[in-house]
């Protein structure tokens, strides 16, 4: 993916943290569980993601901010989950509007 043209989709800066973070090995961040959960719609858009993710990304995310934000955990697990939603939806219109 040309990281020029994906710069300006809504919830970029966290994919672009999370595939750098995989691509160092860092399977545990925020960032990276992220894609992990995001994996089968960004397989579909195109992405190339040849790890082995946890197999319960989604627990996995929870725990860790749970660690981080106590009772606010929920509020900012969801608050992540629709960047990363809104990161796919936004490639998908323009992969729609551009024929690939």
């Amino acid at each position: 993916m040309d990281s020029e043209r994906l710069n300006y989709l809504p919830g970029y800066e966290l994919v672009s943290k999370g595939l750098s973070d995989l691509a160092e090995g860092r399977f545990d961040s925020v960032e990276a569980l992220l894609i992990a959960i995001g994996r089968p719609r960004l397989l579909r858009l195109g992405f190339d993601l040849p790890y082995q993710f946890p197999k319960q990304p989604e627990l996995a995310l929870y725990h860790h901010l749970g660690a981080v934000y106590g009772n606010a955990a929920h509020s900012k697990y969801y608050a992540l989950i629709r960047r990363i939603v809104s990161f796919a939806r936004a490639l998908e219109g323009r992969q729609f509007r551009e024929g690939t």
